[in-house]
């Protein structure tokens, strides 16, 4: 048997590196941004939520997208603007530029996630998509974890719109390797052996239909797991946009780290993660061939969101600053942990229709992204208070850990 779609998981590995080097790279150069175009906290929050907002408007267009017409293309175009919109955001000048600029960045990259979802379920068999879920997520937050160190190191020699330039041409190389070698259906890529692509096939769901009329619009909508699913990663992705926006700021502001350090620690959650999210898919995978489906994905999706809570609180209450700093990242790699088992059941409940319910969940996250950056500066601007976001953070935890009762991925949207 051959292994192309190990090939086909390295480079959704490689497209979640890339898109994650601009949320992290913006985060820890958001100090120097705010001083040269002289924003606030608030402002700078509406720059972290314009990206977020328009993410959240153009996934489930972008995901539907992708089922009609395959991946190949869609994801080439997504990357292809993730490259141009990262280099324009170096040419920001002006507050209302900047916030312009973030927002068709997000709108471009709308659907990066749902179609690496439907690649994945169209290449993986349903005993192994968790497993390649969660290694799919370790290449997202292995980069988040170490663009910190990155960014902190180029900013002793480069101005921090040049270290934007010099991110956005990582984009291009991918776009351009990934549409000259993949196809959308294993049955379609020759190097692919007659052998794998019957293990592949083997319990997987026919295609799409490539006419909108064929989504079943409605029993999506009013189907209990894909709530459940939509409310769970609302507070999954509330607390996760904290890592990935003012957590350097937090660090500086709160907790007294210098910023020569601050890039080693900001990265702490994202590389702790990447341990989580391997184990979040195996555990998950392994779990689902032995109890079922539905007790494989709930259990993984409860024990995360319980922990990441209890870690989160404690983390926000404790005095030492790098004890504090570990037992908050600690919980990021707890709320990671339910990655795979949450892409799994969007996989699971949603067939042929994958990447439409994977992007209704990932839109229900990017609203609680884009509420995440606004209501923190807001807070901490009137309140003066750094630990009051992430006591809120902890109790959206438990909600999503309340969630998982509701999902049951044997519920299909088709049936």
């Amino acid at each position: 048997m051959t292994r192309v779609r190990y090939k086909v998981l390295a480079f959704c590995v490689a497209l979640a590196a890339v898109t994650y080097l601009d949320r992290v790279c913006i985060a820890i150069l958001a100090p120097f941004i705010m001083e040269d175009l002289s924003l606030s906290k608030p402002q700078m929050g509406y720059v972290f939520s314009a990206f977020t907002l328009a993410y959240g408007i153009f996934e489930i267009p972008t995901g539907a997208w992708g089922d009609r017409i395959g991946t190949r293309k869609v994801l080439t175009r997504i990357v292809s603007w993730w490259s141009v919109f990262t280099i324009l955001t170096a040419t920001s000048f002006h507050y209302v530029y900047l916030l312009v600029v973030r927002f068709l960045f997000g709108a471009g990259e709308a659907g990066a996630w749902p179609n690496s979802a439907r690649t994945l379920s169209r290449w993986f068999p349903a005993s192994e998509r968790a497993t390649a879920q969660g290694i799919f997520f370790m290449g997202a937050h292995m980069a988040g974890g170490l663009t910190p160190l990155i960014v902190t190191a180029l900013m002793g020699w480069m101005h921090w719109r040049s270290v934007l330039v010099l991110f956005g041409f990582t984009g291009f190389i991918w776009a351009f390797a990934w549409y000259r070698w993949f196809r959308d259906e294993p049955s379609q890529h020759p190097a692919v052996s007659a052998a794998e692509r019957e293990y592949i096939e083997a319990d997987r769901p026919p295609a799409a239909s490539h006419d909108l009329k064929g989504i079943p619009w409605q029993k999506i909508l009013k189907n209990r797991s894909v709530l459940g699913l939509c409310i769970m990663y609302f507070t999954q992705t509330y607390g996760f946009y904290f890592y990935i926006t003012w957590l350097p700021t937090y660090l500086v502001q709160a907790r007294g780290f210098s910023k020569e350090t601050v890039g080693f620690y900001a990265g702490l959650p994202l590389l702790f993660s990447v341990i989580a999210d391997f184990l979040g898919g195996i555990t998950t995978d392994r779990l689902t061939r032995r109890f079922g489906v539905r007790a494989g994905r709930a259990a993984v999706g409860i024990g995360s969101f319980v922990f990441a809570s209890l870690f989160m609180l404690v983390g926000a209450s404790f005095d030492h600053p790098v004890t504090a700093i570990i037992l908050i990242s600690i919980a990021a790699a707890w709320s990671n942990f339910v990655l795979g088992a949450a892409w799994g059941a969007a996989v699971d409940v949603g067939g042929s229709h994958a990447g439409v319910v994977s992007a209704f969940m990932n839109t229900a996250g990017q609203v609680g992204g884009f509420l995440s950056p606004i209501l923190l500066a807001y807070v901490v601007e009137d309140f003066h208070n750094w630990s009051a976001p992430l006591f809120i953070t902890g109790g959206l935890y438990m909600l999503g850990a309340a969630c998982w009762f509701w999902i049951d991925s044997r519920e299909q949207v088709e049936i």
